[in-house]
C-alpha cells in the first residue's frame, strides 16, 4: 500500500511583466510532470536546489496549491479536493513557519489543536505524556514559545504535528537554524517515531545530515523534474568515486606518488588522502599506503554528501526552468 501517489503531476505560474497594451506573460513551470510513490512507513527525502520544485510539490501534497494538471494521492485522497478529509491524518512542520502561538505556551497550543482535530480528552491526554516524554518538553512546556531556544520550538513543532497521530509527516526543512546538538536531537526523534509508529516520513532539506539520518530513500529533484529516484545508500555508491583516507604512523613515513591517490594534507607522521576509485581501487590504494611507513592508525570515508547531491544536480536537465514568453494586447 502506498501513503502517497503522484501521476504527471505538474505546476504552472503565470508571471505577467510590462504595463500599457501590450504586456510580456512568462510560464514559469515550477513542477514538472512528476511521477512517484512513497509505500507506507517509508522515510523519504526530497530534495533538490532552491527553485527545484520541493516546496510546490509539498503544497500540492498537503491541499494547500492545485495542481495545473496530473493526478495526486495522499492515502488514498486527493489533497486538494479532500483537504478537510486529509488534515486529520497528516501531518506538516515548516522550518520557518510555525504553528505554535508565540506568546503562549506549548502546552496551550496542543490543547487547541486537541479541539481543532476533536480529539477525546483521554485519549489526549495519554498521547500529550507520551510526546512529552519522547520530546522531553516537561521542563519547557509551560514556558511562552516566545522564549524557548529554537531547538525547543522545533521539538515542540513537531510534537504539535504528530499530536493526532497522524499516517503521513511532510518536514519541510524541519532543522533549520538549529544547533549541532539540537539538529541531532531532532533527527534522532523523527526516525525513532518512523522505526516504532510506522509513520511515512517525506523530508525536504538541504542538510547533508538530515538525510543521512532520516531517510532510507531519496528523491532529487532538480528544474521541476525528477533526477534520480534510490536508496541513500545506492546513491552514494553510485556517485561516490572518491574516498578520503586518513593515515597516522609511528615514526615518519616516505613520499608517496601514485596515479589516483591526492595528496590532501602531510606532515611526518601522518597523511590525508584522496583516492579516486576510477583510477585506483581503494585495496591497492591501502596498499600502496601500507608500504610508507609503520601505520598506527588509518580511517576511511566518504566525501561529504552535499558534494555527492552537487555531483548529482549537474547532471539533470540543461535548461534552468521551461518558460514560455506570450505578448497580448490590452
Amino acid at each position: 500500500m502506498n501513503a502517497v501517489e503522484l501521476e504527471n503531476l505538474r505546476k504552472t505560474f503565470v508571471q505577467k511583466l510590462g504595463r500599457g497594451f501590450s504586456r510580456v506573460t512568462k510560464e514559469i513551470v515550477a513542477v514538472d510532470s512528476v511521477s512517484f510513490e512513497v509505500p507506507v512507513g517509508q522515510s523519504v527525502a526530497f530534495i533538490g536546489p532552491n527553485g527545484a520544485g520541493k516546496s510546490t510539490t509539498i503544497k500540492m501534497l498537503t491541499g494547500i496549491l492545485n495542481p495545473t494538471s496530473g493526478n495526486a494521492h495522499v492515502l488514498g485522497a486527493v489533497p486538494w479536493k479532500e483537504r478537510n478529509r486529509l488534515t486529520y491524518n497528516i501531518g506538516a512542520v515548516f522550518g520557518q513557519r510555525s504553528q505554535l502561538w508565540y506568546h503562549l505556551p506549548a502546552r496551550d497550543t496542543f490543547e487547541l489543536l486537541a479541539k481543532i482535530y476533536s480529539l477525546d480528552t483521554v485519549e489526549y491526554k495519554k498521547r500529550v505524556n507520551v510526546l512529552v516524554d519522547r520530546f522531553a518538553l516537561e521542563s519547557f512546556l509551560d514556558t511562552p514559545v516566545r522564549k524557548l531556544s529554537l531547538g525547543q520550538r522545533m521539538r515542540c513543532e513537531v510534537a504539535a504535528s504528530l499530536l493526532h497521530k497522524p499516517k503521513v509527516l511532510f518536514l519541510d526543512e524541519p532543522t533549520i537554524g538549529l544547533d549541532v546538538i539540537a539538529r541531532q536531537e531532532l533527527r534522532d526523534l523523527i526516525s525513532e517515531w518512523n522505526r516504532e509508529e510506522g509513520l511515512t516520513i517525506f523530508l525536504t532539506s538541504h542538510d547533508a545530515g538530515d538525510i543521512e539520518s532520516v531517510a532510507k530513500r531519496v528523491i532529487v529533484i532538480n528544474h521541476g523534474r525528477v533526477v534520480l529516484d534510490d536508496s541513500v545508500n545506492a546513491m552514494k555508491r553510485q556517485y561516490l568515486c572518491e574516498k578520503v583516507i586518513g593515515v597516522k604512523f609511528h615514526d615518519a613515513h616516505k613520499s608517496l606518488d601514485v596515479p589516483g591517490i591526492k595528496i590532501l594534507k602531510s606532515n611526518s607522521h601522518a597523511l590525508k588522502l584522496e583516492v579516486d576509485t576510477r583510477v585506483m581501487p581503494i585495496e591497492k590504494a591501502l596498499h600502496e599506503v601500507m608500504q610508507t611507513g609503520s601505520v598506527a592508525d588509518i580511517t576511511i570515508e566518504d566525501p561529504p554528501l552535499e558534494e555527492i547531491i552537487a555531483h548529482i544536480y549537474s547532471q539533470g536537465p540543461e535548461s534552468v526552468v521551461d518558460e514560455k514568453e506570450v505578448t497580448i494586447s490590452e
